[in-house]
């Protein structure tokens, strides 16, 4: 059967010469992408990658990036996107795990690559200089739909990362609801803006685009100047955008008077989109289509159709190759109106890499329990009350407190430690940390602690020192208690 990458042959076999990707200035045409991808699954079938292998990634929004994945695919390995958000200790944890046989970098990253590779990975440099190509020659074709082809580290409850792992045959399945959730043809023109170590900058539009024979211009990382500019002027017809990116345009003083002749829709998702925001493009003539999913269910589960109304408050319906049903605690699935856990099924992932316990868990009756609380009104539209889990979302980016809570543990001073999310303006949520203390110290100190173990995004803004925690009859620690106190001025 064709696998990932076959859409890609056969829009090179029948337009060659259409622009598939634009980065900075550089257009690389379908034809050109093609042969790219092949040179690529040589090179890396000449460094020992085969099917089931790991090729791990470091780099901004590039070509190569997507390169990488379809060459793996055509092999039958796997990519791993890696954040470059985080910091060394959190790079090399998921490269432990997941055991790349290579790691690509892209520029600007060297050192970093070099810093964090363990002993034995192939170092690859991406990008035109790079080493990442090898010869002419036909590659092995191993890959088929059901081979796995993306994996995807989330932040665990745990405190320790989760690898989801993604088929080949789920990523055809997601794309085929983008193309239905924005009536997606050859013609669009998609700019993707969102990182692509995340499965929203990577499979809500820019992998469905050119399984379409799209076109997908890349910009290295967000930039809200860059972004406006392109929407003016490149003839951009789709892009997807999260509320702290949508908020960053809406501040630009030129954005409520440059024309965007060509654009369609902007998606967006990742947390619940306030409707104060989503009218602010609407008055403009902007659609936005909301999104909803997560990292297991690649992410496309719910949506709104481009040309029908939406509803307001709501998430959308199912998407065409998606179920979703609402659950209770004990697993029952519960009628139209209840709230519960929502599950999905359909173009979800595979399973947790070299974890069957969470992976079991995380399965009810097939549906992936994403976690969330919601709703299903007669009409199919879901709504996303809240998160189940302590899990914040600021800026797009999801942070898990009891990661934080491991890392914040760790120095010497910290006899026990709570983490919680605060409302805030522009990042949506920010992180808290309350602490009792076991000998003095300055929260400057445990600030300084995270910033060299944690990603920037994930250090609390805020660190209080408190004599003891609200508490259960079963002394636990009552975190909506603490979420009530972050709210208020220390």
């Amino acid at each position: 059967m064709i696998d990932l990458f076959g859409p890609i042959e056969r829009h090179a076999a029948f337009e060659p010469d259409k622009v598939a990707l634009r980065f900075l200035g550089e257009s690389l045409t379908y034809g050109a992408f093609a042969a790219r991808v092949r040179a690529v699954a040589m090179g890396l079938a000449r460094a020992g990658v085969g099917f089931g292998d790991r090729v791990a990634v470091l780099a901004e929004n590039h070509p190569d990036t997507l390169a990488v994945l379809y060459a793996a695919a055509r092999l039958g390995a796997i990519m791993l996107p890696l954040n470059w958000r985080l910091a060394p200790d959190e790079l090399r944890y998921a490269l432990e795990h997941a055991e790349p046989k290579l790691l690509a970098y892209g520029p600007g990253y060297a050192a970093t690559a070099h810093a964090i590779a363990p002993a034995g990975i192939a170092l690859r440099a991406m990008g035109a200089a790079g080493d990442l190509l090898g010869d002419d020659d036909v590659p092995p074709a191993a890959g088929h739909p059901g081979a796995e082809c993306l994996l995807v580290y989330t932040s665990g409850t745990t405190g320790r990362p989760k690898g989801a792992l993604i088929s080949q045959g789920a990523l055809r399945g997601n794309a085929v609801q983008s193309q239905h959730m924005h009536q997606m043809s050859a013609a669009d023109h998609v700019l993707t803006v969102l990182p692509m170590f995340h499965v929203g900058g990577l499979n809500i539009q820019t992998t469905p685009a050119l399984m379409t024979g799209a076109t997908v211009t890349l910009h290295p990382r967000f930039d809200p100047a860059a972004t406006l500019a392109a929407l003016r002027d490149e003839a951009v017809t789709l892009t997807v955008l999260v509320p702290t990116t949508l908020q960053a345009l809406l501040a630009l003083p030129e954005f409520a008077t440059t024309p965007v002749p060509a654009l369609r829709a902007i998606a967006t998702g990742s947390t619940i989109v306030p409707e104060s925001l989503i009218g602010a493009f609407e008055t403009r003539g902007i659609p936005i289509l909301n999104v909803y999913g997560a990292t297991e269910t690649c992410p496309i589960a719910a949506y709104d159709r481009l040309g029908l109304s939406r509803v307001k408050g709501g998430t959308g319906r199912a998407g065409i190759f998606s179920d979703v049903a609402i659950f209770d605690d004990a697993g029952r699935h519960l009628p139209q109106g209840a709230h519960g856990e929502i599950g999905v099924r359909g173009a979800v992932f595979s399973g947790y890499f070299r974890d069957e316990a969470a992976s079991a868990a995380a399965r009810r009756e097939g549906y992936v329990l994403t976690g969330d609380i919601g709703s299903l009104a007669a009409d199919g539209t879901l709504t996303v009350h809240d998160r189940k889990k302590n899990m914040l979302i600021s800026g797009g980016e999801n942070i898990y407190p009891a990661e934080v809570e491991r890392v914040l543990s760790e120095h010497p001073a910290v006899a026990e430690c709570a983490v919680v999310g605060r409302p805030d303006p522009r990042w949506q949520e920010v992180p808290v940390a309350f602490v009792r203390l076991g000998e003095s110290v300055a929260p400057a100190e445990l600030i300084a602690h995270m910033k060299d173990r944690l990603a920037g995004f994930k250090v609390p803004c805020d660190v209080r020192i408190v004599d003891d925690f609200p508490r259960t009859a079963l002394g636990k620690i009552r975190h909506d208690a603490l979420r009530e106190a972050a709210r208020e001025a220390p």
